[in-house]
């Protein structure tokens, strides 16, 4: 298994999936518009006390989306913020696909085939404009554009160019700072 990152947690969304999330990124879903009022520093401290609390103290890296909300509120008030995390049904939409049903079936020429096919999808995802864009399975897309059995460095290159290739169609598009990114 992956290791997660210090600040990120896997957060149980009211749907039923499980998201590898920052502190952060959760923290702005769950508050809102209020985000933009409140200290960024003190928001962000504040989130990752949270996340302190629930893989230390508790020893949970999987946490459910109300709980976090929760505990980020009580942590806010506590700080002397009157904040309220948004109702269930305005939180993060999330938009999921899968990276390994983009590579192409023919043999020939599959990087040059994949990367069209993934700005064709990158582009019908974020026309309901989601809050979160989860791509999976890019290990075994890669590993398939490549018609490799085992990571190499070359695995790790073309993985690599996917993923800036993403963040530049996410930044052509204007959604890279307004849309979460989540790539595993």
């Amino acid at each position: 298994m992956i290791q997660l990152h210090h600040d990120y947690l896997l957060i149980q969304t009211s749907n039923g999936e499980t998201i590898p999330c920052s502190a952060e990124l959760v923290a702005a879903e769950l508050i809102g518009n209020v985000a933009s009022e409140l200290d960024p520093g003190l928001v962000q401290q504040a989130a990752a006390a949270v996340v302190h609390y629930f893989k230390h103290d508790l020893a949970r890296i999987s946490v459910s989306i109300d709980d976090f909300s929760l505990a980020l509120e009580r942590v806010l008030r506590t700080l002397g913020l009157d904040v309220k995390s948004q109702d269930p049904d305005e939180k993060a939409a999330v938009k999921v696909s899968d990276l390994r049903k983009l590579v192409p079936d023919s043999d020939a020429a599959l990087e040059l085939a994949f990367f069209p096919h993934l700005r064709d999808e990158l582009r019908m995802k974020l026309t309901s404009e989601p809050d979160v864009l989860q791509l999976n399975g890019l290990r075994g897309c890669v590993k398939s554009l490549l018609g490799a059995k085992r990571w190499s460095g070359r695995c790790q290159e073309l993985n690599d160019q996917i993923v800036d290739y993403i963040r530049e169609c996410l930044r052509s598009d204007g959604r890279l700072d307004s849309c979460g990114l989540v790539v595993r």
